[in-house]
C-alpha cells in the first residue's frame, strides 16, 4: 500500500510547493512595489516641501519690496516713472513666485497617485489571499485525488489573479490636476 501513496504523496508535495511559491512569489511582487512607490512618495514629498518653502520664502522678500516702494511712494505723495516700473516689476516677480508655489503642490497629486497605486497592490495581495480560500470545505484525507484537485484548483486561481495584475501594476505618475505646470516623474 505505501508504493501506491508513494506517488500521490510526491504529486501532492509538488503541488503544495508550487503553490505556496506562487503565493510567495506574488506577494513579493506586490510588497517590493509597495516599498518602490513608498520611496518615491518620500522624494517627492522633500522635493515639494523645498520648493514651496523657496518659493513662500521668495514671494515674502518680493512683498517686503513692494511695501517698501510703497511707502517711499506715499511719503513722497507723487509716483515717479521709475517707481510705477518698479512696482511692476516686483508685481510680476511675485506672479512668478506664486507660480512657482503652486507647481509644488502638484507634488500633492503626484503623491495621491502613488498613494492609489499602492492600495492596488495591496488590493492584489488580498485577492492572491482569497484565492487560497477553500470557501470553509473541509479536504477529505482518504482521497487524495480530491486534494490534489482542491490544491490544483486553488492554484490555478492564485495565478490569473497575478496575470490580471500583471499588466498594469507600473505606470508612470502624472500631473493631473492644476493649470500651472506640466509634470511626469517616474
Amino acid at each position: 500500500m505505501a508504493t501506491n501513496d508513494t506517488p500521490a504523496s510526491e504529486l501532492l508535495n509538488v503541488q503544495v510547493v508550487h503553490l505556496l511559491s506562487g503565493v510567495s512569489a506574488h506577494g513579493d511582487q506586490h510588497l517590493a512595489e509597495v516599498e518602490r512607490d513608498l520611496v518615491q512618495m518620500d522624494v517627492l514629498l522633500d522635493e515639494a516641501i523645498k520648493k514651496l518653502c523657496a518659493s513662500f520664502m521668495a514671494i515674502h522678500h518680493a512683498v517686503d519690496q513692494q511695501q517698501e516702494t510703497l511707502d517711499g511712494l506715499l511719503a513722497d505723495g507723487m509716483p515717479s516713472p521709475a517707481s510705477a516700473a518698479r512696482f511692476e516689476a516686483l508685481r510680476d516677480e511675485i506672479k512668478q513666485h506664486v507660480a512657482a508655489a503652486v507647481t509644488g503642490l502638484q507634488f500633492q497629486d503626484m503623491t495621491s497617485q502613488l498613494i492609489g497605486r499602492m492600495v492596488q497592490h495591496l488590493a492584489g495581495l488580498r485577492d492572491v489571499f482569497g484565492a487560497l480560500d477553500t470557501n470553509g470545505s473541509v479536504l477529505p484525507e482518504s482521497k487524495k485525488e480530491v486534494l490534489l484537485e482542491t490544491l490544483s484548483h486553488i492554484s490555478d486561481r492564485v495565478g490569473a489573479c497575478r496575470t490580471e495584475r500583471a499588466g498594469g501594476v507600473r505606470s508612470t505618475v502624472n500631473q493631473r490636476h492644476m493649470d500651472s505646470g506640466d509634470i511626469e516623474l517616474f
